[in-house]
């Protein structure tokens, strides 16, 4: 039989968003700032060529550039202020993570609770700066190598420099705000706003050409048909789950004794959501960055690591999928899954695993089990990311169409409506606390009081 809890999630109506009046507030935040960063990637960075650069993008479209378009929501295109887009501080992220995992010193900052966290996101954000303004520098050198830019020099250099780091910082700021004052994940909402605004010009474009004839039929509805079957099978594996059985003993609080019950501790096949894919595709921007505003300019090495790392390239298929395979196991076992954490947590409660000794023998099984889902949640991250690849390289599709993209947009859009009606249900509690408050004033006040003898 469904508990109460259960039962008031299945008759939640969307129509109870009108009365959440600190749920409406966060949704128009949110929508607010996402307007703003939107905005700002049609601000250019001063000092462009803007014929020059619209000539080069439309050249560019379809392969690297169009890539790099996606993640930054077109502002890479037109090199607005916020060109750099999040990235810098993904990578950063990346990078104090890695080093938490093996840097003492970092290692116990994260085991000093609040205090540990806001040092590390300190730690983050430094780095960010320096990443940013790494890029940043890289990016003004191309733009003047590629004949982009109207007065090369220093002060071009200064100037892209400063308003990239700026947009960079900002955008870091709204990502940290949505997040919490908001609805949903700041940093992922962004990213995901930035792939949505692109998708309709690029998808109109490709039917156009389909309708002129650059494009066979047969090959126009297998794309359509693999995107409705890739959005598919992601929301599926999204929501799949392993469920672990739990044991509760009997326990007396007080005088009253509490009959032993059971539960089950669910699994996600992907702990990681969307972050793997993120990370995996930061890591091939800058080299991707650098490259495509050279021009033919690049340097030898530079011409070497795009020959055999370009997209499409078998090396950078590999690596992309290792990279994937990597992140997967270590974001899960670091941030959205810690099997010590979970099995003190048991403990303490007095749950168990049946057959299985509490504290470090649970804490190995459900390492072993994580470890072995995770095979079953790589393999899907990384098919979902390589197989549009390989298939828009194979129909030479127009635009650039991704499997990270597709799993971006799905796992945000799923997150934020499960927090939206996690708020709803919060609201809903609230009600009926209140009503039964008011219940219970009435029950006193229509008390007659007791007749005196």
């Amino acid at each position: 039989m469904a508990s109460a809890a259960e039962q008031m999630a299945a008759n939640l109506s969307w129509g109870a968003l009108g009365k959440a009046t600190e749920l409406r507030q966060r949704i128009f935040f949110t929508i607010g700032l996402l307007i703003i960063y939107r905005l700002g990637t049609y601000i250019p960075v001063p000092g462009i060529d803007a014929q020059a650069l619209r000539d080069f993008m439309e050249n560019a479209g379809s392969g690297l550039g169009g890539i790099l378009s996606m993640f930054t929501g077109g502002a890479l295109g037109r090199m607005g202020i916020f060109a750099l887009g999040i990235m810098p501080y993904i990578s950063a992220s990346i990078i104090v993570q890695l080093l938490a995992a093996m840097v003492p010193a970092l290692e116990q900052m994260k085991k000093e609770g609040e205090q540990g966290r806001k040092k590390i996101n300190q730690i983050t954000r430094y780095g960010t700066v320096a990443l940013a303004t790494f890029q940043a520098f890289g990016l003004a050198k191309s733009l003047e190598a590629g004949g982009l830019a109207h007065d090369p020099g220093m002060y071009f250099q200064a100037a892209v420099v400063i308003t990239l780091v700026g947009g960079t910082m900002f955008l870091m700021w709204v990502g940290e705000q949505i997040t919490s004052r908001g609805i949903g994940n700041g940093i992922s909402l962004i990213i995901f706003v930035g792939i949505v605004a692109e998708i309709p010009a690029h998808f109109a474009s490709f039917l156009a050409q389909g309708r002129a004839g650059a494009i066979s039929l047969p090959a126009t509805i297998a794309v359509i048909v693999m995107i409705i079957a890739v959005i598919g099978f992601v929301v599926f594996m999204e929501r799949a789950l392993r469920k672990i059985h739990i044991q509760y003993p009997r326990r007396q609080v007080g005088m009253k004794i509490y009959d032993g019950g059971s539960s089950h501790l669910p699994i996600k096949v992907n702990p990681a959501g969307v972050i793997p894919a993120i990370f995996a595709s930061s890591l091939l921007l800058l080299p991707t960055t650098i490259a495509t505003f050279s021009g033919g300019n690049t340097g030898p090495v530079m011409s070497t690591i795009l020959a055999y790392f370009g997209p499409g390239q078998p090396l950078y298929l590999l690596f992309y999928v290792a990279m994937i395979v990597f992140f997967a196991y270590f974001y899960t076992a670091n941030v959205s899954f810690k099997s010590d954490e979970v099995a003190d947590n048991l403990k303490n409660q007095g749950g168990f695993i049946p057959g299985i000794r509490p504290g470090k023998k649970t804490e190995d099984y459900l390492d072993y089990v994580v470890s072995r889902v995770l095979v079953i949640g790589s393999a899907y991250l990384a098919a979902v990311c390589l197989l549009p690849e390989i298939l828009r390289s194979s129909l030479s599709i127009p635009f650039y169409f991704g499997g990270t993209s597709v799993l971006i947009i799905v796992s945000v859009t799923m997150d934020t409506i499960n927090q939206v009606q996690s708020h709803l249900l919060a609201h809903q509690y609230e009600g009926l606390i209140e009503k039964s408050q008011l219940r219970g004033k009435r029950k006193k006040s229509g008390r007659k009081a007791p007749a005196r003898r």
